[in-house]
This record gives structure tokens, C-alpha cells and sequence, in this order.
């Protein structure tokens, strides 16, 4: 399906890419880049790409295909270093977890959309990062929301589509500002939570005890803490309008059971818990967990 796929960023999400198309016998040659050389020697070495460039105009050279796969900050200068070296018909999409920035950054970059730009978002990862940590089945069974634009071709959409269905992943398609929302709430808030929780408990006096004394619960709640802090900072201000309106809501919601706590409302309490109980029951009990290491 894919003659040259050029993965600018080959870490968690990138090498995984590479390694699920490998695996199904849908890729030809795959050519990384990344800033990290010794990142792509071992890339090299473990058989997820072919050879590697550290310059992004080189790597994307009669690629057919490019994926860029850097985070949200690096994403408006590794376009703009794309930008005149695509060959003619080139499809490139993304991996980011806000698309409103990536749109913007790409636009800015290319002086327009181009046709072949397809925006996207691999929901799907685990907290450790580089290409060591890349599995073929990463995206066996989840998500992945494609955001097309008016500008999109749909041809190019299409073998985008296709990419992903080859890995195992479930498509989807969401408009740019539904997708920003839905993820603002769903995944880039939960992060928010387990960084927040983490931190004030490191500067509590009795730090140590505190954690000694964690529970399964905390371990599995804060797994998520443990994530690149440089990613998702990135993440946070390419998505802030959406995600600080979710964290303001979030708040109102604390605030409302601390005074049930308080007061000892009981009732309130308990209808609280129950409603809770019941959502993630119903949409969330029985489906796969979706790690997101999004970019």
C-alpha cells in the first residue's frame, strides 16, 4: 500500500507505525528521522526503519506516505522544513493529540493546506517513550480520529484511512474543534488530574510515608503522571481554550463534593457515586484501555 513511508519522529507512536505496517506487509521502505541519532542507529538496528536521516527535507524525499510523529511544539518547524521537498502526490498526516494547532501550524508552514495533508490522532500509547518502546500491536483494536478539512483530497484521506485500518485501529471522524474538545476531556484532563495529584502530595512534609503507603489505586490512577512532562506541556497550551474550560468545570465538581463531604450529605454522596458508577459501566466496562501518549 505504501511505497516509502518517511516517520519523522520515530519514538513510541512513530515506531509503532512502522512496526504494524511491517507486520502486515504494507510498507516497502521505511526512512526515519529524529533529532536523536542514537535513537535512530537502534531504531536501525531493531529492523523498524530501513535508514534514517536527521534532516526532515532528506527523509521525506519520494516518500509517499510521511507520518510526523514530533510533539505539538516541534510540530510548526518540522513542517516548515518540509515545506518545497514533498514529492508531487505525497500523503502526510500527524499524530498529534490537538489538531487546532497542528491546522494552524501546517497552514502557516505551506503557505495553505495542502491537498495531501490529512490531520490525525492515533489514540493509543503507554507512558514509556522511544522507539525501544514501540510494539506492532499498539494500535490493534483502538481509535484512531481523523480530522479531514475542506481543503483534504479525499484520495489522500482514503489511504490514510487505510493505513490505520492495516494496524488493527478502528477509524473514526471528528471535525477539528469536536476533536479538541472531546479529547480535552477525555484524555488531556485525566493527565491534568494524575500530574496535579502527584505533585501535591511531593510537596506535602511527609512525602515518603505518603507514597510508601499508596495503594493499588493511586499506582494505577497515577500511571499516567509518569508520562513525557515536555509532551504534555506541549499538549496543554496547543489545546488550552478547550482543556481550561474542562479543568473549570472539573473544578465546580470538586467544589460540589467537598461540601457534600463537608456538610455530610450523605444522599448526595451516594447519588454521585452511583451516577459515576453507572456511565463507566455502560461506555466504558468491556472496551480495550486506551493508553494515549499523544503527541
Amino acid at each position: 500500500m505504501i511505497r516509502r513511508l518517511a516517520v519523522i519522529g520515530v519514538g513510541l507512536i512513530g515506531g509503532s507505525l512502522a512496526r504494524a505496517l511491517r507486520r502486515v506487509g504494507q510498507v516497502g521502505e521505511v526512512v526515519g528521522c529524529g533529532r536523536g541519532l542514537g535513537n535512530l542507529q537502534r531504531a536501525q538496528e531493531l529492523g523498524v526503519i530501513d535508514r534514517y536521516s536527521q534532516d526532515p527535507a532528506e527523509a521525506v524525499v519520494g516518500a509517499d506516505m510521511v507520518f510526523v510523529a514530533v510533539p505539538l511544539g516541534a510540530m510548526a518547524s518540522t513542517f516548515a522544513a518540509l515545506q518545497g521537498h514533498l514529492q508531487e502526490g505525497a500523503v502526510v498526516t500527524d499524530g498529534g493529540s490537538a489538531k487546532a494547532s497542528v491546522v494552524a501550524d501546517a497552514r502557516a508552514a505551506f503557505g495553505g493546506l495542502p491537498p495531501g495533508f490529512v490531520p490525525g490522532h492515533p489514540i493509543a500509547g503507554t507512558e514509556q517513550n522511544g522507539v525501544e518502546a514501540s510494539f506492532a500491536e499498539l494500535y490493534q483494536d483502538r481509535r484512531v480520529i481523523l480530522t479531514p478539512l475542506c481543503d483534504t483530497d479525499p484520495a489522500a484521506t482514503a489511504r490514510v484511512d487505510l493505513m490505520w485500518r492495516a494496524c488493527g485501529a478502528e477509524v473514526n471522524y471528528m471535525t477539528v474543534e469536536h476533536h479538541d474538545e472531546v479529547l480535552a476531556a477525555t484524555s488531556h484532563l485525566p493527565h491534568m488530574l494524575a500530574f496535579g495529584l502527584v505533585d501535591l502530595l511531593a510537596r506535602m512534609r511527609e512525602n515518603d510515608e505518603m507514597f510508601r503507603y499508596a495503594a493499588g489505586g493511586f499506582r494505577d490512577f497515577t500511571r499516567i503522571a509518569s508520562s513525557n512532562p515536555v509532551m504534555w506541556r506541549d499538549i496543554c497550551l496547543a489545546n488550552r481554550d478547550a482543556l481550561s474550560g474542562m479543568l473549570s468545570q472539573f473544578s465546580a465538581e470538586m467544589e460540589q463534593l467537598a461540601q457534600s463531604i463537608a456538610q455530610g450529605d450523605g444522599e448526595q454522596l451516594l447519588e454521585i457515586f452511583s451516577r459515576a458508577k453507572q456511565a463507566r459501566d455502560a461506555f466504558i466496562d468491556g472496551q480495550p484501555s486506551d493508553g494515549d501518549n499523544s503527541l
